[in-house]
């Protein structure tokens, strides 16, 4: 029956289903079966669906889609514009710093794909850009997001754990930077080989016109951070409070939208956080399968059976996220393969919180990774363009993310550094 279960869960992918259904489906054709009582499928959904911290994930959701309605994001791109612009590919600079200071509120890569992209690809492709190099630093600067605190999947790992997530969203601050200023630096020579364009120089007057106009939005981030590490409020709490802070700027700040507009934006946070949730939970069910046949320790067993030196371990850990990152979705990933991994980790001296970053790094590689890059399909729909397209663009970015992905794997101290300081 196992056979039969990662043959349903990938001809159901391969028929374009959403992870979440190819998950449920697949755990349906194992349980039919094998003849166990479906009554397991619920009790293990809502196992997986029980949890106070991932109410932030609704949160943070609202937060996002709030920052979109009320103008916060176009405030965020405005001064990334005026403070990078000037620079050859300077609208390609300015995409990435938006998404790195967009980061700190959403915590979803997918949510920043549509709408730093919806504002910066058009405007990119205006400017003489090509629509293919526009859409591809937009989806590759997005996985910044779940790096840079907060994190969605940094409260995943932490629900599967019990590891502290006010670490973990630390742990990603100074790898989110190092990603963020290496993309950077591939747009900047892409641009240069490439000829793109470069915006006049405002003046600093535009510049401190536009960083007032963003103070309300790097203000947001503040709030969240310094809440959370400071103990005044949990992540969930955070995300509450991120969410309350967007719809008061939003409407009476930068006047983004209309009370009238609040039932939309309502109901399409609760279907987008809801998806997500629902994912959560039928991850579980496939996970709690794959555990009772004993697939992870399986898997950790043939690890640890090749090697128990450390730094290989690493080194096959992130292959084996790589590899599955192209066609998995995130969330139901860690589910599935953090917690097998984690001891893996954990019995050659892994520190955990080291080990949650660069995992959830590499899964979010995945994100720009054909063929289930999220991120690539959402950026490519703006831009008007094929997946195809998109793919070939995304590759300089590929292989710089993945640069940095060994970096924080074998230096643990990028990592470790900041939560060690601000956590005693």
């Amino acid at each position: 029956m196992v056979t039969a279960l990662f043959l349903t869960f990938a001809i159901l992918l391969i028929l374009g289903a959403p992870v979440g259904i190819a998950l449920g489906g697949a755990s349906a054709v194992y349980l039919v079966g094998s003849d166990i009582d479906l009554a397991v499928v619920p009790q293990f959904m809502y196992a997986g669906m029980d949890s106070f911290v991932l109410l932030c994930i609704p949160g943070f959701v609202l937060a996002g889609n709030l920052m979109n309605g009320g103008g916060i994001t176009d405030q965020i791109v405005l001064f990334s514009n005026r403070l990078v612009g000037h620079i050859r590919g300077g609208l390609g600079l300015a995409n990435v710093t938006g998404s790195m200071v967009f980061a700190g509120i959403s915590g979803t890569a997918v949510a920043e794909t549509a709408s730093i992209g919806a504002v910066m690809i058009p405007a990119m492709r205006k400017s003489g850009y090509d629509a293919p190099f526009a859409a591809a630093v937009t989806a590759a600067a997005s996985t910044v997001g779940p790096i840079i605190p907060p994190s969605v999947p940094m409260i995943i790992v932490g629900t599967l754990t019990g590891l502290s997530v006010g670490k973990m969203f630390m742990a990603g601050a100074i790898p989110g930077l190092l990603l963020g200023i290496g993309m950077m630096l591939t747009v900047w020579i892409l641009a240069r080989a490439r000829n793109y364009p470069k915006e006049p120089w405002q003046g600093f007057g535009a510049l401190l016109r536009a960083s007032r106009g963003a103070f309300w939005a790097l203000l947001m981030t503040a709030i969240i951070l310094f809440g959370i590490v400071g103990g005044y409020f949990t992540p969930t709490e955070a995300s509450v409070v991120a969410a309350l802070y967007a719809f008061v700027i939003g409407l009476f700040v930068y006047k983004g939208f209309k009370l009238r507009q609040l039932p939309a934006i309502l109901l399409e946070s609760a279907i987008g956080a809801g998806g997500l949730i629902l994912l959560v939970g039928l991850a579980n069910v496939f996970g709690w399968i794959l555990t009772s046949e004993q697939i992870p320790q399986a898997i950790a067993a043939s690890m640890l059976a090749l090697t128990t030196n450390k730094y290989l371990i690493i080194l096959l850990i992130n292959i084996l996220l790589l590899i599955v990152g192209t066609f998995m979705e995130t969330i139901a990933a860690l589910i599935i393969l953090f917690p097998p991994l984690l001891a893996v980790a954990t019995q050659v001296g892994i520190d955990p919180i080291h080990f949650a970053t660069f995992a959830v790094l590499n899964l979010m590689i995945g994100l720009t990774t054909p063929p289930v890059g999220v991120c690539l399909f959402v950026a490519a729909n703006i831009a008007k363009i094929s997946l195809g397209a998109i793919t070939k663009a995304i590759w300089p970015f590929l292989l710089c993310n993945i640069l940095i992905l060994f970096l924080v794997s074998y230096i643990p101290a990028l990592s470790l550094w900041l939560p060690s300081l601000l956590f005693r």
